[in-house]
């Protein structure tokens, strides 16, 4: 059995038993080292497919010599990266998808507020076909004066191959094959075979590299599309993605993921709008967001305000750093130890949280603060470690926690950071003294072990010589079965090589024979003294004899492939349109057609072209036959 024929669940074993390779994990700390990829969040047996996908197409056995590969070739990186990174992509992709977005996001995203922004993010977007789906939606929706006003669209992903792709713009017409016509004529531009997408339109569109993983979200976003990316995710990457799409998204705003992607462990955040399609909208906290300004002391009403200087003051002088911000998420309380651990102002107080380098170092805060809100409970993380700028390490366990004024409602979220590091250290030195005695311990065991186990080895070895004897009659008996099993295979090679002679014979025979066919073919149509032209039903060029050469000066390899009516000759090929289409029609008659030309020297000439079908075993014809003649004129 092959492996394309082996039965599913063994592929599934091999492909588990590969992962379990040591070199497997060395090799992915490599790939973070050395480009700074980490695909520690992906999904283990589809990152190992695609890679042994690769290995295998350079001839490589292991992952450890593929290591050895990649530090000799460094042009293998982005070869290995396209392989890994999957660009499946299209305009218009799932159209009832797009139908949904246009009938249910839209108007609430674009409809209202004329003058309001809207912002939208394509996470993945490969070579840019999503995004600029989502730029011709909006365009038609919108208008293209307003969408020039207020769209801005951020088109993200990690292959800067496809970015670049994206960038350009141009894509072949296969590409554009499944876009409504209508569409594609108001929004692409023809140039030189590729279909353009309109510049002025473009500029609203921005790309740039971006790792769903490690990056911080863009912000402020009314419409976040991102298909099929997170099913390459393991869960728990994809709920930390998840968490960050959340953050990004507006109130309301509309979520639009691949149809085999869920949110079946992240419904509390997002309410579904479209089940079918995948299409999602954040759930609004309602009364959750207070005014601006809200105070954060329990109850102001009951303290003097001494009380609440005091209040205060305890804040600032608690040994524990400590920051608070509204629910609008600005900063309205940082304390001296939080100041002077990560180097901010007192002007700071009153900015947005987002704009201070504290909001996402040592850890990711806007997140986690918009959870606690959300679960109205208090969140910790443990042992967040932080480098300064000199380099030393610390650790903090961070805790955060909602705060409520004295009618129940929200009114902030309180974060401090409990410096753990010397309690960490103390606990690695204390697991290293525990694991220097039981190794002692072990030891002496072991010895005590050793001296009993010796005695039973020599009571055991001469069971063990009689036990020898009989296993070296049975493996005698092995060999000789194996000697037979070996005599058959080799019978079953002989026989598939002679299969493989007898059929590389009939390939030479027909290969011959196709020859001969050409050779006869191309001395017929040298022989003809007319100019002879065979097109396909598209009109392109299948053959072009010398005398055509003669006639107009362009060579046989310079026309087939070409398009007939677009080669540049002294003949006026646009006025042949109507013949070429007459012949292959159903009624597939013959036409002659005489014409004003230039020959290749530059004479005009007065030309007759008669116009055949190319016969086929049926109906309709396979192509046209072009005889080409100049025609003696009377003076």
């Amino acid at each position: 059995m092959s492996d394309d024929e082996q039965d599913p669940m063994e592929a599934v074993s091999r492909q588990a038993a590969e992962i379990d390779d040591p070199a497997w994990p060395a090799l992915l700390q490599y790939l973070q080292t050395a480009r700074g990829f980490d695909f520690q969040g992906y999904k283990p047996n589809t990152l190992g497919r695609r890679i042994r996908k690769r290995v295998g197409a350079i001839g490589i056995r292991s992952f450890a010599a593929y290591q050895d590969y990649l530090e000799v070739h460094q042009e293998e990186f982005d070869i290995l990266f396209n392989t890994i990174l999957i660009n499946v992509t299209g305009f218009f992709r799932d159209p009832p998808a797009w139908e949904a977005v246009r009938a249910l996001a839209l108007p609430a995203i674009a409809g209202g507020n004329a003058d309001r922004p809207v912002r939208v993010w394509s996470a993945g977007c490969a070579s840019g076909e999503e995004a600029y789906t989502i730029a011709m939606l909006l365009a038609e929706y919108l208008g293209v004066d307003a969408y020039r006003e207020r769209v801005k669209i951020y088109a993200t992903d990690l292959d800067e191959d496809a970015l670049d792709t994206a960038r350009h713009a141009a894509y072949t017409p296969h590409q554009v094959a499944g876009m409504p016509a209508d569409m594609l004529e108001r929004y692409f531009e023809s140039v030189n075979g590729t279909y353009v997408f309109r510049s002025d339109l473009r500029r609203q569109v921005i790309f740039g590299g971006h790792d769903l993983i490690n990056d911080a979200p863009i912000s402020r976003i009314d419409l976040l599309v991102c298909r099929n990316t997170l099913m390459y995710f393991n869960a728990e990457t994809q709920a930390k993605v998840l968490a960050r799409f959340q953050f990004a998204l507006n109130e309301g705003g509309f979520l639009l993921l691949g149809r085999s992607e869920t949110l079946m462990n992240y419904g509390g955040a997002f309410t579904p709008v479209d089940m079918k399609w995948r299409l999602s909208r954040k759930v609004t906290k309602g009364s959750a967001r207070s005014g601006r300004g809200g105070t954060l002391v329990a109850d102001p009403e009951a303290g003097s305000p001494g009380a609440v200087l005091a209040h205060f003051a305890a804040q600032h002088a608690s040994p524990v750093a400590q920051l608070v911000v509204n629910p609008e998420g600005d900063v309205v309380l940082l304390n001296d130890r939080l100041r002077a651990l990560f180097h901010l102002l007192e002007s700071d107080v009153g900015r947005p949280l987002r704009d201070l380098g504290v909001s996402h170092r040592p850890i990711e805060l806007r997140s986690l603060i918009e959870r606690a809100q959300i679960e109205a409970r208090p969140i910790s993380v443990q042992g967040v470690e932080w480098a300064e700028p000199g380099g030393e390490l610390r650790y903090f366990d961070v805790h955060l926690a909602p705060l409520v004024g004295p009618d129940r409602q929200p009114v902030g979220t309180a974060v401090a950071f409990a410096e753990v590091t010397a309690y960490l250290r103390l606990q690695r030195e204390l697991e290293q003294a525990h694991q220097g005695l039981e190794s002692a311990y072990e030891e002496l065991q072991s010895s005590n072990v050793e001296l009993q186990s010796t005695n039973e080895e020599l009571e055991t070895t001469n069971e063990a010589l009689q036990s020898t004897v009989e296993e070296l009659e049975t493996t005698n008996e092995e060999l000789q079965s194996t000697n037979e099993e070996m005599e058959t295979m080799n019978e079953e090679l002989q026989s598939t090589n002679e299969e493989l002679h007898t059929i590389n014979d009939e390939l030479r025979r027909r290969s011959d024979q196709l020859d001969g066919a050409n050779a006869f073919f191309f001395s017929v149509l040298a022989s003809l003294r007319s100019g002879v032209a065979v097109l396909d039903r598209e009109l392109r060029v299948l053959a072009w004899n010398p005398q055509a050469e003669e006639l107009w000066g362009i060579r046989t390899d310079e026309t087939v492939g070409q398009h007939f009516l677009g080669l540049d000759i002294g003949l006026p090929v646009d006025r042949l349109r109507p013949a070429l289409k007459a012949v292959l029609g159903p009624e597939s008659a013959a036409h002659q057609v005489i014409l004003d030309a230039t020959n290749r020297r530059g004479r005009a000439i007065r030309c007759e072209v008669r116009v055949s079908p190319l016969a086929g075993a049926g109906d309709p014809p396979r192509g046209v036959i072009l005889l080409m003649d100049e025609v003696a004129t009377s003076n």
